[in-house]
């Protein structure tokens, strides 16, 4: 199975924005499901936000609207734009493509939001 890879992680000071993509790499990305999932040091993997492939999307408590997750399937993507960010939103921020059992995870990219 050919990973995700995630880009546009980095270091950005609280109140800041960064934008995930994660460039699938697979044909017939319109039938997967994907989303984005993080983990902090410590603590367990957890969902940021997915989007269906009929496009329905669901987020984590956490997220209060901060977030916005989007695909673009001509170019087998997805992204996550991420606003107001925090210190508590630190994490390794990973990316998913799934369809039943063909269930592929990348390799994540960090974040760090710290002044």
């Amino acid at each position: 199975q050919v990973q995700p890879v995630e880009s546009g992680g980095g270091l950005v000071q609280p109140g800041g924005s960064l934008r995930l993509s994660c460039a699938a790499s697979i044909s017939l990305f319109s039938f997967y499901d994907v989303g984005w999932y993080r983990q902090a040091p410590g603590k367990e993997r957890e969902l940021v936000a997915s989007m269906s492939r009929y496009g329905t999307k669901d987020y984590g408590d956490f997220v209060q609207g901060r977030f916005t997750i989007s695909r673009d399937n001509a170019k087998n993507a997805v992204y996550l734009q991420m606003n107001n960010l925090k210190p508590q939103d630190t994490a390794v921020y990973y990316c998913r493509r799934w369809r039943g059992a063909n269930d592929v995870w990348g390799q994540g990219t960090q974040v760090t939001v710290s002044s």
